[in-house]
């Protein structure tokens, strides 16, 4: 397992990290110890969580992964592991959380991270990130800004001025945002210079062979400030495992919470999936290891987000091989027919 530096920071962490958002929902505590235990024997060092999972989010499951993650945890040497978790922006109908985060003021911020620690049994996060902006952005499966839904917004000044005194007092070396784009990343690199206040190291945002948005725009940024991405969503949520294809009502998030995954059902993403999957065949490959070797071989990609309901898909998902150049121009010629259609 290679490791890589997370962008300026001191820290060296795998090329693969742990997902963790079925903890809690889809996988039992012992099943998830399981996952764990078997992910850092492979040379995973790398752990990626958030306050509001497990999902799909309900009031009655939240903060439980981080819980699951935390017990497993405790049995850890903690300076061998590099804990990720995120603090959850303005309400997308989660009023539970805080009773319902309008910001991330100083107030919501503060809060959730002594909730964090406490779950996960730590007193300290490695790298802790903005799970989304505060501001309007379209994510999510929204792909196009739309000025007419502005809305009141903790200005990204005050954002880091706490995370800043979260690093301070030592109960955060590093800080992240997720899925951001080329605008807010610029206003948080320039916010820090002119306060003098900590730079984010990492952006986790989605990136798979029916998602590639990330390359234009934010590559160049990332790249020349030395931000790197966390890759998130590598399989599109089983699509691209091939599973769907054999199969339309194959268990998985797609069937089990089909609102939850409409990011990705949109025009051309079946004939995408179709397209890699019957191509990974004609490399005599799976199309789940075609899909994840093809991120892991992007340079930019300095660590790619797996997560598994079952040991099977997990060892599965550990594995890779280096793509050649003939079977990478192959892959190109679909994105070039079937581009980016799940932005």
């Amino acid at each position: 397992m290679k490791l890589g530096q997370l962008g300026d920071s001191n820290l060296q962490v795998s090329e693969i990290a742990m997902g963790t958002m079925t903890f809690g929902q889809q996988n039992s505590l012992a099943e998830a110890c399981e996952q764990l235990d078997y992910a850092f024997a492979q040379g995973v060092n790398f752990v990626d969580t958030a306050e509001m999972y497990p999902v799909p989010a309900k009031a009655d499951t939240q903060g439980k992964t981080e819980t699951f993650v935390g017990t497993w945890l405790k049995q850890q040497t903690r300076d061998k592991i590099i804990l990720a978790t995120k603090v959850a922006g303005p309400s997308r109908g989660m009023d539970w959380i805080r009773g319902g985060p309008l910001s991330l003021d100083r107030t919501n911020i503060t809060t959730a991270i002594e909730h964090s620690l406490r779950r996960l049994q730590t007193d300290y996060i490695d790298l802790y990130q903005i799970h989304w902006p505060a501001r309007n952005v379209p994510m999510f499966g929204k792909n196009n800004y739309d000025p007419t839904q502005e809305r009141p917004a903790t200005p990204i000044d005050e954002q880091l001025y706490v995370l800043s005194e979260l690093v301070k007092s030592g109960k955060v070396r590093y800080i992240g945002v997720s899925n951001e784009s080329p605008w807010g990343v610029a206003e948080f690199l320039k916010a820090a210079e002119r306060l003098n206040l900590p730079r984010i190291v990492s952006i986790q945002n989605p990136y798979n062979l029916i998602n590639r948005t990330f390359e234009v725009g934010l590559f160049e940024m990332c790249f020349r400030e030395k931000i790197s991405l966390l890759a998130y969503s590598p399989l599109a949520f089983g699509l691209l495992s091939g599973k769907y294809a054999k199969d339309p009502q194959a268990v998985g998030r797609m069937t089990l919470y089909p609102g939850f995954g409409q990011r990705y059902m949109k025009p051309n993403v079946p004939e995408a999936a179709a397209a890699y999957a019957k191509l990974a065949e004609s490399f005599g490959m799976s199309p789940a290891k075609m899909a994840l070797s093809f991120i892991r071989s992007r340079t930019f990609v300095t660590s790619t987000i797996i997560g598994a309901t079952s040991m099977e898909q997990l060892k599965e998902n550990l594995q890779s091989v280096e793509l050649s150049t003939e079977q990478l121009q192959q892959i190109e010629s679909i994105h070039l027919k079937f581009s980016n259609p799940a932005p």
